[in-house]
Formats: C-alpha cells, sequence, structure tokens
C-alpha cells in the first residue's frame, strides 16, 4: 500500500504498538509510532487530575487562608465575606505566590513536569552553597560565579524569611515589602534563574506597585495595569502558526474534554497529525477572548456598566478555568489560580479605580511601561533577547527551547560530578519502569510533545547534522535537564543552552562528541523563520541554520523522505569538526 510522503503512514496501522516494536524501530519511525501512540491515548485521568487539585486546594489557598488569619481586625475563617476580597487579602496572595515560586512548589513541581524523585528542586537547591546558578554578570569575582557561594544562599534565604515575615504581618506595608523587592532583584543578579521563577515580569511589577504607589490605593490601578497587559501580550502571542499544535496537544491530554471529540483535533488520525480545523477553530477562539478581555474590562471602567463589568469577569473565570481544568503540561495552574482570584478582587471589587489613575505617578508609571510595554516588544520581535516570561508568550507554542543529545558510552555519568536537584529523569523512571524495553519505549514516548507541537520542526534540519549516529544518543529535554542541574525548569530555553553548557564544562570535562545541544530560538513576530545552532560540550559552536516554517507546513511531526533517510543511517561526518 502506498502512502503520500508526507504522510508516511498506513491508515490500518493502528496503536497501540509493541514496546519492542517501537524500540527496534529506526528512529524516523520510532518517532512517528509514538506520535500515533499519544494521539490514540488519552494520557491524563480526572481521577489523576483530582490528586494535584488537592494541592491547590488544600495546600496552596489553605496556606494562604491561613496567612491571611494574621492580619488586624479577622473575622475568622468561616466569614469568607468579609476578608476573602480584601485588599490584604489580595497582598497576601501576591506575596504568597512569590514565595511559593521561590520555595519551588509551583513551576517544575512534580510528575507533570517529569519529576519522579525528587518532586522539586527549588529551596532545596538554591539554598545549597555548590550548586549551578546562571549570573547576569558571568566572571565578576563575588557575584559572577557559575556555582553559589555563601553570599547567593544567604541572599535567598534572607528573602523567603523576609517574605514569610510579611506574610504573619497584621499588615503588608511598603515598609515591610521594600526589603523583599529589593532582595528579588538581588537574586536576579546573582542567578537570572531567581528572577524569573520570582515570576518578575506579574508578581515583582506589582510588589513595586505596592511599595511606591501605596498612597491613596494608587497600587490598585498599578495591579490592574499589570493584569491587562497580561492578557494583551498572552493574546498576541498566540497570533500564530504554533498556537493550533498547542491546543491539539493540551486537548488531547485534558482529562475533561470529551474522548470523543480528541480524534477531532487530527486532520485525519492516524493518517495525518496535524492540527485539523477544529483545533485551530479552538485556537483562535482562545487567542481572541484572551484578547479581548482587558478591553472588555476597560469598556466597563469607562462606561461604569456593571453588566459589562460582569461579562469581562465571567470571560477571565471560564479562560483560565478552562486552562487550569485542562492541567497542561508544566503549566503553573496556580498563576491561573491566581489570575481569576486577582482579576475579581481588583476590577470586580475595586471598580471606582481606573487605570488612567497610574498618570498621578509618572515615574513609576514609566518605570511600569518599561516591563509591560517595551521588554515584550523587544521580546516578541527580537526573542532571542529576551525570555518568553518577561515577553509574556505564555503557552503560545512558541518557545525557546534545547534538546540535549548524551553519548550512550557512559557520558551521563559526568553529570554524577554536579550538585543537582535531582537525578536524570531516565534514572528516575527506572525506579517505576522495571522492564528495560518497556523504558526504552518510556524514552521515545518523551520525544512525543517537542515533535508533535509545530515548533519541533526546525529539528528535522538541526538533527542531521548534531550528530554522526542519532542511536549512539540519548534524548533529554533541555527543560529537564535544566531543572536537574538548575532546580527549576519552565520552558524557557534561555536557562538550559549555552550558558549553561559553560558552567558545568569546566565541572564535567565531557570529550567531543559526548554531549551535543540542540538550541532552538523562538519565531520572531512577522517573521517566518526559527534560528537554530548545534553546540558540542568541548569545543563550542558547530553549526547554524534557519528554518522557514512555511516549508514545513504540509510536513508530519516525524522525519520523512530525505530527513528520515539521513536519521536512518551514518549521517555526514561533517557534524564533526
Amino acid at each position: 500500500m502506498k502512502t503520500d510522503p508526507l504522510t508516511a503512514t498506513l491508515t490500518d496501522d493502528l496503536p497501540p504498538y509493541a514496546p519492542q516494536r517501537i524500540v527496534d524501530a529506526p528512529f524516523p519511525e520510532r518517532i512517528r509510532l509514538a506520535c500515533t501512540m499519544w494521539a490514540d491515548s488519552s494520557p491524563n485521568r480526572p481521577s489523576v487530575m483530582a490528586l494535584y487539585w488537592g494541592k491547590y486546594l488544600l495546600v496552596l489557598i489553605g496556606f494562604w487562608a491561613f496567612w491571611c488569619s494574621f492580619n488586624a481586625g479577622y473575622p475568622g475563617f468561616f466569614a469568607f465575606a468579609d476578608w476573602t476580597f480584601t485588599h490584604e487579602a489580595f497582598k497576601k496572595a501576591m506575596v504568597w505566590s512569590m514565595a511559593w515560586e521561590l520555595f519551588g512548589f509551583g513551576c517544575g513541581w512534580g510528575p507533570m513536569n517529569a519529576r519522579f524523585d525528587k518532586w522539586f528542586g527549588g529551596c532545596r537547591h538554591f539554598a545549597r552553597p555548590g550548586t549551578i546558578k546562571l549570573p547576569l554578570f558571568r566572571g565578576v569575582p563575588l557575584i559572577g560565579g557559575d556555582t553559589r557561594n555563601l553570599l547567593d544562599v544567604g541572599v535567598y534565604v534572607a528573602c523567603q524569611l523576609l517574605l514569610i515575615r510579611v506574610l504573619v504581618s497584621p499588615e503588608v506595608t511598603p515598609e515591610l515589602l521594600l526589603p523583599c523587592f529589593v532582595l528579588v532583584a538581588v537574586n536576579g543578579v546573582l542567578d537570572k534563574t531567581l528572577f524569573l521563577v520570582a515570576r518578575y515580569e506579574h508578581y515583582w511589577i506589582v510588589m513595586a506597585a505596592l511599595v511606591f504607589a501605596a498612597a491613596d490605593d494608587l497600587w490598585i490601578a498599578g495591579a490592574k495595569l499589570t493584569w491587562s497587559f497580561i492578557w494583551i501580550w498572552a493574546g498576541i502571542s498566540k497570533w500564530n502558526s504554533h498556537f493550533p499544535s498547542v491546543i491539539m496537544f493540551m486537548m488531547n491530554n485534558g482529562p475533561f474534554f470529551p474522548k470523543r471529540l480528541k480524534k477531532a483535533l487530527f486532520k485525519s488520525f492516524p493518517d495525518d497529525l496535524r492540527p485539523s480545523g477544529f483545533a485551530e477553530k479552538m485556537a483562535f477562539f482562545g487567542h481572541a477572548s484572551e484578547l479581548a478581555i482587558p478591553f472588555i474590562l476597560l469598556a466597563a471602567s469607562m462606561t461604569g456598566d456593571p453588566w459589562i463589568l460582569l461579562a469581562g469577569c465571567i470571560l477571565f473565570t471560564g479562560f483560565h478555568s478552562f486552562i487550569g481544568l485542562n492541567n497542561p503540561n508544566g503549566m503553573p495552574v496556580e498563576w491561573n489560580i491566581l489570575m481569576i482570584y486577582g482579576g475579581w478582587s481588583l476590577f470586580w471589587f475595586n471598580p471606582d479605580v481606573s487605570i488612567f489613575e497610574m498618570t498621578a505617578m509618572p515615574v513609576l508609571l514609566v518605570a511600569m511601561l518599561l516591563s509591560l510595554l517595551v521588554v515584550p516588544i523587544v521580546g516578541n520581535l527580537f526573542p532571542a533577547k529576551v525570555s518568553f516570561l518577561p515577553s509574556m508568550r505564555y503557552y503560545a507554542g512558541n518557545w525557546a527551547y534545547n534538546i540535549w543529545l548524551v553519548e550512550k558510552n557512559g557520558a551521563l555519568d559526568k553529570f554524577g560530578k554536579l550538585k543537582k536537584a535531582s537525578a536524570p529523569v531516565y534514572d528516575q523512571l527506572k525506579e517505576y519502569v522495571e522492564d528495560p524495553v518497556e523504558l526504552e519505549a518510556a524514552k521515545a514516548a518523551m520525544t512525543v510533545s517537542r515533535f508533535m507541537h509545530f515548533e519541533g520542526r526546525p529539528l528535522l534540519e538541526a538533527l542531521p547534522v548534531a550528530v554522526d549516529d542519532i542511536e549512539n544518543y540519548d534524548w533529554y529535554e533541555g527543560e529537564l535537564m535544566g531543572g536537574m542541574i538548575l532546580g527549576w525548569n519552565f520552558g524557557d530555553g534561555h536557562l538550559n543552552g549555552e550558558q549553561l553548557l559553560r558552567a558545568i564544562q569546566p565541572i564535567c570535562q565531557f570529550e567531543e562528541g559526548e554531549l551535543r545541544v540542540i538550541s532552538v530560538e523562538s519565531q520572531p513576530l512577522f517573521t517566518p523563520t526559527m534560528h537554530w545552532r548545534v553546540y558540542d560540550a568541548a569545543s563550542g559552536k558547530l553549526h547554524e541554520g534557519t528554518t522557514r516554517l512555511t516549508d514545513y507546513e504540509d510536513h508530519q511531526p516525524w522525519p520523512v523522505g530525505d530527513v528520515a533517510e539521513a536519521l536512518s543511517t551514518r549521517t555526514s561526518e561533517s557534524a564533526r569538526p
């Protein structure tokens, strides 16, 4: 039976496939089998997701309620209406969200982030001398080392203690917040990772309003401004060719999305696993609704119409609830909870405060707009210059990422020289998957996410020149390697690429060819290409190229044609200088 080379699938060849078949298949076929297996399954179950929601409801929200019990005039836990949406409760929600992330309980936590043992890094890593970090000014004495010293640890611990002091105080005042605000910035100079962990583009910016605009409750206008720009930029960032594949992937994983509709997410299962028209329509509705939220709320503020305000609040509640309930891989559901709670607190319970009141503090307004407007513009137009978090490209499917290829000759053992937050992910899996064949099949399954997303297409050009023989290497997502080495991961390729490679090489001493890293940069706004580079840990950059994404709109997620042939046999010797 002949097949289209872009499809390269037999309609009657349906999963489940035997693990041995997956393991024995050449790399391109292995990827096809793994992708088809994933598309046929419904990985997440409501009962499993309920355990995650226990974390959010009992721990995250439970501790926030506990912190609020210290507030002056606290009326008692069951008097919800009297304390839940007060100004002090909102302030403590912001401070607790930052502390929660810096402790390591948010992004990068748990099995949904491929953390099986241990479940998180966070404070276990950040408060430990000798662990790897990414300083802002590399090489500068005292502050620019690649490993943590006592200053790094002391600043991190002091910041956490001061945040806790705010949480147990009867009132959240600028005097209490100012040291925290400063130490978050100092943490960011010592280790760029920590600045992103603290969600500077959101939590730290709102903290700036709480510190410098406390008079006459102008901080409310500043917080509203922050919420509004988050929705605007998140909506703009989803206006791309990547987001339909995000919807396709997320909804197939979604525990509450009807199973009978899941096959409709693909153009033609199992032959064509690109996003269907149905997935594209869902993506458009998601991007358009998120972009509409701040403008509906602005219209409500300008007209004073409570019904328009209610419509906006219902829209953002439905939007973030939809994301949270589907618990997409790596997505911090607690952030969506905060967006809902903060949205109601700021807009519904303070309808008379306009974002335009921030003009009363022009210096602070300009400083906030630098982060909320200028930085995202630069980050969307020149993504290599700015992390996707400050760019506010949340879950848009257009991220910088890295693939670490570790030679199977024992090169992985060299990571043992590092002080790490956890063991490599496949070593963690060995505790749960005893059959070596099933473990190898699980390794193939862990490549699915990158290939099924449209942003994975540059790998079809980079892989053939990255290594001589792909079968001699184990595939590790850079995000998971970053989580192991840096103690935190959240899909930011800028954290687990070239700088991290330079930081660990003096310790690990990889030989030529033992560790190759493919770094793929995000697609710039209004530009049809993605740039990629190939690094060797020992010798630096080997190759780079640019992939025109329009060339791959009709291409299946897995390698076919010339790419498949190159990856099925020994590739050109040009892969090694």
